[in-house]
């Protein structure tokens, strides 16, 4: 619902001084040219030729096309007036097969994509891994292989030493929760594999290239390195003692298992057993590198139940009632966003470095209509609900920084494909032309009267 008080005119403030509002996307979701000027199959171009894999069938081989017109999309972010623009690196198209020889013409579009930015005078936040893994280190077993933290390593350095003079802010691992559950626990995004439980040395080499990363980075001439882990406030089905239990069971495999290593140098109690069979001398320490911002990327609470005895998992997501949802399924609830934050402020205090939230959006797919108009009200309700969240947030003492919006064009969203639209820029999947939404005048015009309330 839209946030009372509220108007481009009068933003949900207060927000700190100097608050930075960015926009993001993903190599894979938005760059195509997937076989051009000497890039290397990734994971997801093998998942999304599998029959059956994506709902409408689609990949990316041309997404957004944003490897063709990344000037044109330049140009929307400078009338969209953002301070930051949150981008990722395809690795196979810097390192073909993830390791060893380097791709000049990789190497180049960043170049020019990342002056280009510049020229507008928009900061570079870039991401080394948004899920596309080569397919070359995947055949030798992925993430499921520790010598891929070692070509990670390299390939930090290598782009860290090329591009760390042009870029504000590092990621080094998008959302590794994701990438483990759904990637390798569920196999509902690539590389497609379903081994449940058994993808927990997944999760704990993420953490490793996230730290081996963070050394090469800062190694490099990085300035600042963060994170950008996915959280969600988990809320129990009932207060029974088992459903209570199973929530504390996901919270821990969903949130603490990304967040307690970072911050305090130690996975959660109940899930050590099942690390330490992975965990060798010095990891921890390797993880727990220094942090110059803390990335929440968020879309909503979980509601967590228990289950059968006899069931696969020992929890179960429930209907979250009483809620508008997203065309993803997602319930809305902007004032979670707030709780969460506060809550990691209360429980990690002074291990906590200064919050982004790094990415925040929803999907409504919303067409032009006679007169090109996209009315995308939902969406807008949806961004200034949790802008507010954050004004809450922040009111309460919490150091939160900035905000990026997800995502700035409509493009591939991973098992979805271009079935769903999540962008403040409407893609034309035929044509590729681009139609700024009514959410995208609106941020806009957010944007400025920021910057003139602090100006």
């Amino acid at each position: 619902m839209p946030v009372p008080g509220a108007s481009p005119d009068r933003p949900p403030t207060p927000l700190p001084p100097g608050f930075r509002f960015g926009v993001g996307s993903a190599a894979y979701a938005v760059e195509g040219a997937v076989a051009q000027d000497g890039r290397g199959p990734s994971i997801w171009d093998t998942f999304a030729a599998q029959p059956g894999r994506i709902a409408d069938g689609s990949t990316g081989v041309i997404a957004a096309d944003h490897y063709h017109r990344h000037g044109e999309d330049v140009e929307l972010l400078e009338r969209l007036g953002v301070g930051g623009y949150r981008l990722s690196l395809s690795w196979s198209r810097i390192q073909p097969d993830g390791a060893g020889a380097v791709n000049p013409a990789g190497l180049d579009f960043y170049d020019r994509l990342l002056d280009d930015l510049l020229a507008q005078g928009i900061a570079p936040m870039v991401t080394l891994y948004h899920w596309d893994l080569p397919q070359a280190l995947e055949d030798d077993g992925g993430w499921l292989n520790r010598a891929t933290i070692e070509h990670f390593a390299a390939y930090a350095a290598l782009v860290g030493e090329r591009f760390s003079d042009r870029v504000e802010h590092w990621i080094p691992v998008n959302e590794p929760n994701i990438a483990t559950v759904l990637g390798y626990g569920s196999g509902r995004h690539a590389p497609g594999r379903t081994l449940l439980f058994d993808a927990m040395p997944v999760a704990h080499h993420l953490m490793l290239a996230h730290g081996r990363a963070a050394i090469a980075l800062r190694d490099a001439g990085a300035s600042s390195v963060g994170c950008a882990n996915h959280h969600a406030p988990m809320w129990p089905a009932s207060d029974d003692e088992a459903d209570v239990g199973a929530t504390k069971l996901f919270d821990a495999l969903w949130n603490g298992m990304f967040l307690e290593p970072m911050l305090l140098g130690r996975y959660p109690v109940d899930l050590q057993p099942l690390v330490e069979p992975d965990l060798h001398e010095g990891d921890l320490a390797t993880i727990r590198q220094p942090l110059d911002f803390y990335g929440v990327s968020y879309d909503g609470p979980m509601k967590i139940g228990a289950t059968a005895e006899d069931s696969e998992y020992p929890f179960e997501r429930c209907e979250l009632l009483g809620y508008p949802l997203t065309e993803s399924g997602r319930s809305v609830v902007p004032d979670a966003l707030r709780e969460w934050l506060v809550v990691l402020r209360a429980r990690f205090r002074a291990a906590l470095p200064p919050i982004l939230i790094t990415e925040c959006g929803a999907a409504y797919s919303v067409s032009p209509d006679e007169h090109g108009v996209v009315d995308d009200q939902e969406r807008i309700d949806f961004l200034q609900g949790h802008l507010q969240a954050v004004s809450a947030a922040a009111q309460r003492g919490v150091d939160v920084r900035g905000f990026y919006a997800g995502s700035l064009l409509d493009s591939f969203e991973w098992s979805a494909g271009l079935s769903r639209r999540s962008g403040l820029v409407h893609v034309d999947h035929d044509t590729q032309a681009r139609t700024p939404k009514r959410s995208f005048e609106w941020y806009a015009a957010l944007i400025a009267a920021q910057t003139r309330s602090v100006g």
